[in-house]
């Protein structure tokens, strides 16, 4: 296999509906037990799924309209149970009623565990922003 399936790229679309959806629906299947997550907000690395969905709702609570696209999948490695993938990402959406344009990328590992993939942790980087900093 030389790029993630289908089941493996779900995953990452749940991610980005949760936050498209502005942290209103955190799915239950979306991350493994253990789960490490290196956001662009602090405290910048979480260890506990449900306190980066509370601090991921706080970030999201002056965007509205968010809208996301996916670039193809970069660099995918498996290792048995294990699967690591980039994915190119473009936010667009509002920031306080102002327009703005994020352009950035997740590394992603991704686990099976009870015949699921699920989200072992990610590392989220901006390239390129229009958004007021």
């Amino acid at each position: 296999m030389s790029a993630p399936d289908a089941a493996m790229l779900a995953v990452a679309g749940k991610l980005a509906d949760f936050i498209a959806g502005r942290g209103l629906s955190l799915p239950t299947d979306l991350f493994a037990r253990d789960v490490v997550i290196v956001e662009n907000f602090a405290p910048f690395i979480f260890r506990d799924a449900a306190v980066w969905a509370k601090e991921m709702r706080a970030h999201l609570a002056d965007l509205s309209d968010l809208h996301r696209s996916f670039g193809a999948p970069i660099d995918f490695l498996r290792d048995g149970d294990t699967v690591y993938f980039s994915m190119p990402t473009t936010w667009s959406g509002f920031n306080r009623g102002v327009p703005f344009r994020e352009t950035g990328g997740w590394a992603l590992v991704l686990k099976l565990e009870a015949g699921a993939w699920r989200l072992a942790g990610y590392g989220w980087a901006v390239i390129e922003t229009s958004a007021p900093q």
